[in-house]
């Protein structure tokens, strides 16, 4: 006999084992129980008992609260033990992929001992390597990663008819999934200056003097609105992901996995790569249908997204034309940054 099951939102939510708690939940407690109840028999014959219940009740009382409660959907025991490990992190850390060099002596002599030396800053992203289709994001021992921009779909002015047939489309997406996927909406700075400079240029060429002076009297009014607001535009990024190795669900194999060099054999990153091309084909044919456009990201555009992750509250907007970090920016001979130069030397 069939019957409904209820599934929660959050498909990542732990399991109840005991009533309303996890078993994340119930070891906090229990351990906590058992450590203050180990406490009183070591000092009963000591301490009276108000006097340890003075101490305990408050212990109890933060344990509860950070065993159970939640904010902004994140348990409090995981943001306090981020918050210790961000503590306890180093915070002068440099990008640094080849290590981080001695400081000469010459320059080492007219420092002192109280400088806070850098650290090599380790992110999830080794690279974007221009791929066949898209740009790959290597993760390094957590495998490779492609990102695909989304068109938006006005859902709310289609009739009934046509949303329960995107409805049907993106379920047929959904339903055909093989490993999982993430829908990311990020809201990033726009900068109207491109469009401000076409509108501009286009407008000499208008059959009309008023269309000419509309359109000028529309770019002053975008220059007026860019100037007084802070403009944003959200973006929808489709992100797919393909482990460099078998998923490890023991406690001893990470264990075994963290301890082992973290080598990726370059034909299981080749497949990898092959599995995120066609995925990210099958989502391109299969969003389609839902009206949703899905442009691959080339390894610069996926690069200025990454970098925008890391300092979204830059005036700079990100863009394949900026140079990267490790790139050597010179001036051509004969230009005014050239000329420049010269003339402060």
């Amino acid at each position: 006999m069939s019957y409904p099951v209820r599934i929660p939102a959050d498909v990542d939510r732990p399991d109840r084992v005991l009533g309303p708690l996890t078993a994340r939940q119930l070891a906090i407690l229990g351990v906590t129980g058992l450590l203050l109840y180990a406490l009183y028999n070591a000092t009963h014959r000591l301490v009276p008992l108000p006097l340890f219940l003075v101490f305990a009740a408050p212990v109890a009382l933060a344990v509860t609260v950070v065993a159970l409660g939640r904010r902004d959907g994140v348990p409090l025991d995981r943001l306090l033990a981020a918050a210790v490990r961000q503590r306890f992190t180093p915070h002068h850390q440099v990008s640094a992929p080849e290590g981080i060099q001695p400081v000469p002596e010459w320059l080492a002599g007219s420092h002192s001992g109280d400088d806070v030396a850098p650290t090599p800053l380790e992110l999830p992203a080794r690279g974007v390597d221009g791929g066949t289709a898209a740009g790959i994001v290597d993760l390094g021992p957590d495998g490779l990663a492609v990102i695909a921009a989304c068109s938006t779909v006005n859902f709310s002015l289609r009739t009934p008819a046509e949303q329960e047939a995107l409805v049907s489309s993106f379920a047929r997406y959904l339903h055909s999934l093989t490993a999982p996927v993430q829908f990311l909406v990020r809201a990033e700075r726009l900068d109207l200056a491109p469009q401000i400079a076409e509108l501009r240029a286009r407008a000499g060429g208008l059959p009309h003097p008023a269309l000419e002076a509309a359109a000028h009297d529309h770019a002053d009014y975008l220059i007026q609105l860019a100037e007084h607001a802070d403009l944003l535009r959200r973006q929808v990024l489709l992100v797919l992901r393909e482990p460099a190795r078998p998923t490890v669900t023991s406690a001893l194999g990470r264990f075994r996995r963290s301890a082992a060099a973290e080598v990726i054999d370059p034909a299981a990153r080749q497949a990898g790569e092959q599995r995120l091309v066609r995925r990210l084909t099958e989502a391109v044919e299969l969003l389609t249908a839902a009206g949703i456009a899905v442009t691959a990201l080339d390894a610069a555009t996926a690069t200025g997204v990454l970098a925008a992750a890391c300092n979204p509250d830059t005036f700079l907007p990100p863009s394949a034309a900026l140079a990267g970090a490790g790139d050597i920016v010179t001036a051509v001979p004969g230009t005014d940054l050239y000329d420049d130069e010269i003339e402060g030397r």
